[in-house]
Parts: structure tokens; sequence; C-alpha cells
């Protein structure tokens, strides 16, 4: 495709903020999109084919709009209007809900809802470690792996470990049919399902083959160190003390890490302790890491979840 060139005069708007510290926004449009962007002030010249000039041209427009609503732009800012934007459905997403969008994903656009998924998702950003304590239904898994790709998209990590723990729930793992792996994949099915929702099936595989992505029952993270890493624990309440401890210092250079669990269903044994009832207490106060508390209001499964949690604690709660 031949290539061309485009002088474009941006509307008045903060050449700093636009441009990003040391031209670092306009580098990532470059990177994305294949075009050079040559800033003088307003006036814009950009080069490359005729298709990436006019995605270049709008989101810089979309941008400047942004910055003018809000005075602040943020590299996830710009990566999520060229999610948006180049995958063909428009730019969608008002200016001040910016900050709740997680991840582009397929034909839509993943999205904090409710105020403590909102809340969630700053603490995931502002934080290392943040653990997602609430009801089932609140979103907790779904948006913690949304942040997960997000990240391994932008650059910002090199790999994804997913891992739960392979508790049983009524049943025991030795009367279940087929070999170890095929024992355990039914726990980690709700992992497998959130990343088909977010990434194309091929891009999924490949990434799986190449171990860009793991998902892997809590055990086999014993003896690993995870650098440049987004790594989720999901269903913690299920991990033991012991385990917590583990798994929270497998985190190396460069990683992050979200725990999510629901106290109200803890599987194990009744003598164990929870990893996740007795982390609140361990690491009150610790800087880097963070508590999110989801409520019954955080639900955003079908409207009848929130009336079920409420019927079992009337029915708890009953003398």
């Amino acid at each position: 495709m031949e290539s061309i060139e485009r002088r474009i005069q941006l509307p008045a708007t903060n050449p700093v903020v636009l441009f990003g510290v040391n031209d670092a926004h306009l580098r990532i449009i470059e990177k994305r999109l294949d075009v050079t962007i040559v800033a003088r002030g307003g006036n814009i010249l950009l080069r490359g084919d005729d298709v990436a000039v006019d995605h270049a041209e709008k989101i810089l427009k979309e941008l400047v709009f942004v910055v003018n609503r809000t005075d602040q732009l943020s590299e996830r800012d710009v990566n999520t209007v060229l999610d948006i934007l180049t995958s063909g459905s428009g730019f969608e997403i008002p200016p001040e809900e910016l900050d709740t969008v997680v991840l582009y994903a397929k034909q839509d656009y993943i999205k904090a809802k409710t105020p403590g998924q909102i809340a969630y998702l700053r603490a995931v950003r502002q934080n290392d470690i943040v653990f997602a304590i609430g009801p089932a239904g609140t979103g907790k898994t779904y948006l913690a792996v949304a942040a997960a790709v997000a990240a391994l998209r932008n650059h910002e990590v090199l790999k994804i470990m997913l891992a739960r723990p392979a508790v049983e729930a009524g049943e025991s793992l030795g009367f279940l049919p087929g070999d170890l792996r095929e024992k355990v994949d039914p726990y980690l099915r709700p992992l497998y399902d959130a990343l088909d929702d977010m990434m194309p099936g091929e891009k999924l595989k490949t990434a799986l083959e190449k171990r860009a992505i793991e998902i892997v029952p809590l055990a086999y993270m014993r003896g690993r160190t995870l650098n440049n890493a987004f790594i989720i624990l999901d269903e913690a309440q299920n991990a033991t003390s012991l385990q917590m401890k583990m798994f929270l210092t497998r985190l190396g250079a460069n990683s992050r890490a979200i725990i999510t669990g629901d106290i109200t269903q803890i599987d194990l044994p009744q003598r164990s302790v929870s990893g996740l009832v007795e982390i609140q207490d361990i690491l009150k106060g610790v800087e880097g890491v963070s508590f999110v508390y989801f409520e019954k209001s955080d639900v955003v499964r079908h409207r009848l979840v929130k009336d079920i949690i409420d019927a079992y604690e009337r029915y708890h709660e009953s003398p």
C-alpha cells in the first residue's frame, strides 16, 4: 500500500499532556498503527498508508477531546482508544468513563459497572497486590482476568499466571475419571471461559502453547519465581495458610497479583484455616497491598443472584 503524508491542525489543547513525557503517547500510536508522527505544537505531520493515517488522525482528535475534558491522559487511556477504534467499532466510550474501562474484548469493551468494581479497578492500578473479597457474581475473577489480559496486551508484563486451589466441593479428586490434568481441569474451567470471552481463539491458543498464559492448580506454583508476570489466585478462600504464603512469595521483579475469593464459601476441611481469612490481619496496613470488599449491590449476574444471596442470608440468620 502506498505511503502518504498528511498535515493536520489539532484544536487548542495542552500538548505536554496530549503527547506524553518525551512524546510517549505518540510513540504508542506510531508502534500500534505503523505510522510516523512529527509534532510541532498543534501542527502534526502523519506519514504512513492511508488507512493508518486516517486512524491516527481520528485517534489524535479523540485524545484532544479527552485532554480538554479531563486535563489528563495516561498511556492506558491511549491504548484503550486504540483498541476500540482499530477494532472497527468506533469510539463509543464517553471520556468520563475511560477510567472505568479495563479491556476492549472482541466486539465489546469490559468496564467496571458498580461502585465496588470501580474501587477494585482503581486498587489494581495503584497497588502491586490486591485482594478482592465478596459474594459470587460480583465480577472479581472476570475483571481480574481482564486486567491481566490488558497488561499483557500493553506489554506491561510478559506472562499471565492463573491459579486455583483444586479443593473438592463435595467430590473427591481420586474418584473423578481421567488423568491428573482431566481431574483438575473442571476447577480451572471458569478461568478458560473468561479468557475465551476476551481473546480471539487463535491468539489464546498460541498464548497457551507458548506459555505466555498458564492456568494451573495452586500446588503447581511451588518453587517458582515469577518475574514480569500478572498472577491471579482465584477461589482463594480454599487456599490454606501455608498455600497463601507460598503463593504470595512467588512474586518476582515487575510482577503484580490479584487474589479473589468468597469467605462465605470455604470448602476446606473443618480444622483447616483459610489463608484468605487469615491474610486480612497479617497484611493489614502493608503499603502496596489493598483489600477490596464487594457487597451484594455489586452483583452483575442474573437479577436472581442477589435474591438468592439474600435468601441464604435470611435462612442462616433465622432462629
